[in-house]
């Protein structure tokens, strides 16, 4: 029985994947777009970012404003994820006070063109940060046909997933597993979590209105009506809504002959009650709302293999617009393996903190500075107030 379970364990290593990996420390080998003209575009620089701990980690940044970010490599395995889990995972720094700018990544298809890669390329799943104004979010976008339809659609996540945009190091994960469920954490934290059909529209509804029923001519769906026994009163048409003023007097260097007849301002009539309306009274012939017959769909389908979104994913890469500069990215991994997956995430969130403690350090002692500067400025400028004085005084 020992020997069973262990070839059970033994065959479950074997078997776990890590499709592609990359911490940059090797270099940076990744094919840029050309796809944009020359004046639109820029590439990431490879290098340790502004606030490093280790000069020897490296990762790739963003480093020149308004322009264009695309570059792409070939993962290290072509897979199809059906009946398998998949997580994808990376370190995203903004280093600049971001204001608008992408910073997701997406999963490619084998065949993917690097040096055209753009905004139309297609993709098989887009995650990660986007902020754009007061626009802050996490996008988990997958790629999916349905069966009866001849072209695949880009399916959003239907609420918004929140996402950081302060200066901390951060690591996003997306857990894709073979029940058709998902996760998406910020720093090993679970931020959002369900069913991809919940959340995704994947199918189309299980029942629709039926087209051959509609409303009846006859159905009666006012909750109340006017009382017909209710009358206007005598003389409430009478009262005019305005009236002259009574306080206005005509100037006395008014010409009539000159200047006119004189009529005094008006003002509202503090005994006008507004127009006329019956009271409301219960409908005796209400029957309520009329709702739609519903009917089975005859395009709903099941699907067991949602997350099967990744049919031919062999291509990674960043496709990004950002108006100021400054986003770092590092420790991107790719894999169907949740063991593989953590140990990259303990590794990575001890790096984050140290980074994080790093950059507060430096700002704190930045702001000390700024202050020692400050008060010189002060010492100085009080010092040569006091010498004017002196020089006026004599």
């Amino acid at each position: 029985m020992v020997k069973t379970l262990s070839a059970l364990a033994l065959a479950a290593v074997a078997s776990a994947e890590v499709y592609f990996s990359d911490d940059f420390n090797a270099g940076y080998t990744w094919t840029p777009s050309t796809y944009k003209p020359a004046a639109e575009r820029a590439e990431f620089t490879h290098t340790t970012g502004d606030v490093f701990v280790d000069d020897a980690d490296l990762g790739i940044q963003t480093k020149q404003d308004a322009r264009f970010y695309a570059a792409s490599t070939k993962m290290d395995k072509v897979f199809n994820n059906k009946g398998k889990d998949l997580f994808l995972s990376y370190l995203v720094k903004f280093e600049q006070d971001i204001d608008c700018g992408g910073a997701y990544v997406k999963l490619l298809p084998a065949d993917t063109d690097l040096e055209n890669f753009s905004g139309d390329s297609p993709y098989s799943i887009m995650f990660g940060p986007d902020v754009c104004g007061t626009t802050r979010k996490t996008h988990v976008i997958f790629n999916y046909k349905r069966p009866n339809e001849s072209e695949s659609k880009n399916l959003d996540h239907k609420t918004d997933i929140k996402a950081e945009k302060d200066k901390d190091a951060h690591l996003y994960t997306l857990e894709l597993t073979k029940d058709n469920k998902y996760n998406v954490k910020i720093d090993g934290v679970d931020i959002m979590t369900g069913t991809l059909a919940e959340n995704w529209a994947f199918q189309p509804a299980k029942e629709i209105k039926d087209p051959s029923q509609s409303k009846p001519d006859t159905w009666v769906d006012a909750a109340k009506i006017p009382d017909p026994a209710d009358k206007k009163p005598a003389g409430w048409d009478d009262i005019p809504k305005t009236i002259p003023d009574p306080a206005a007097k005509k100037p006395e260097d008014w010409d009539d002959e000159d200047d006119g007849d004189w009529e005094p301002a008006v003002i509202d009539n503090p005994a006008y009650k507004g127009e006329w309306k019956p009271k409301m009274i219960d409908n005796p012939d209400f029957k309520g709302e009329w709702v739609h017959p519903l009917i089975p769909n005859p395009d709903y389908f099941e699907d067991d293999n949602m997350h099967n979104v990744c049919k031919d994913c062999g291509a990674i890469g960043f496709e990004l617009w950002q108006v100021k500069s400054g986003t770092f990215f590092d420790d991107i991994l790719v894999t169907d393996d949740k063991a593989t997956l953590e140990a990259h995430e303990t590794k990575v969130l001890a790096k984050i903190k140290a980074l994080n403690a790093h950059r507060e350090e430096a700002e704190e002692a930045d702001r000390k500075k700024k202050e020692e500067e400050k008060k010189v400025e002060e010492e100085a400028k009080k010092e040569e107030e006091e010498e004017t004085s002196e020089k006026d005084e004599l």
